[in-house]
């Protein structure tokens, strides 16, 4: 199906699911996914976002798209519509982002790594730090950064992404950085 076929089936099941049609517009939605996530993946590439911000992105814009499908102008191309929405959402996720420059860890890992042997007094208060952390903040910590698993290995012995590993240890480490000050977290 060639792109100008594909565009007026959208706007046919679109058209028709704003009368009512719950079968055509799980067939629209359904059937934009991969241009919404293709054009996410390339403009994000081009902005030198992530993958996980491209994500965001579709999610945003399916959203929207559900949202404000009321909006579209049944006698109007409904691909601009649909890029417009989302080149707004890589907006709204840029800017949300901000100019923070993000480190994978495994690329300062071993600046984050104990240069010579620790006492036992550290052991001890290493230990009663971590138990004040929830318990999966704890696991990752230990996994990764007492164990030394990568984010991924950890990520699959945990049965979560390992964004969701990363995330975590972060959270863990500014509770840790937090209660090592004396403040709670």
């Amino acid at each position: 199906m060639d792109n100008a076929s594909r565009e007026e089936q959208w706007a046919m099941w679109m058209r028709a699911a704003t009368s009512g049609d719950s079968c055509a517009y799980r067939l629209f939605l359904k059937s934009i996914l991969p241009h919404v996530r293709a054009m996410a993946l390339r403009r994000c590439e081009s902005c030198n976002a992530s993958l996980s911000d491209a994500e965001d992105v579709v999610q945003e814009a399916l959203l929207t798209i559900h949202l404000k499908r009321g909006t579209w102008d049944p006698s109007r191309p409904i691909r601009p519509w649909i890029s417009a929405i989302i080149r707004n959402k890589l907006i709204d996720t840029l800017r949300r982002r901000g100019r923070h420059t993000c480190v994978p860890i495994d690329d300062v890992i071993d600046v984050l790594e104990s240069e010579g042997p620790s006492s036992d007094l550290q052991h001890r208060d290493i230990a009663r730090l971590l138990a004040k952390l929830k318990e999966q903040q704890r696991i990752i910590v230990q996994s990764v950064s007492v164990e030394g698993y990568s984010a991924r290995e950890t990520a699959d012995r945990l049965n979560m992404t390992e964004a969701g590993v990363r995330v975590a240890l972060h959270r863990a480490l500014k509770a840790l950085a937090a209660l090592q000050h004396g403040r709670e977290a």
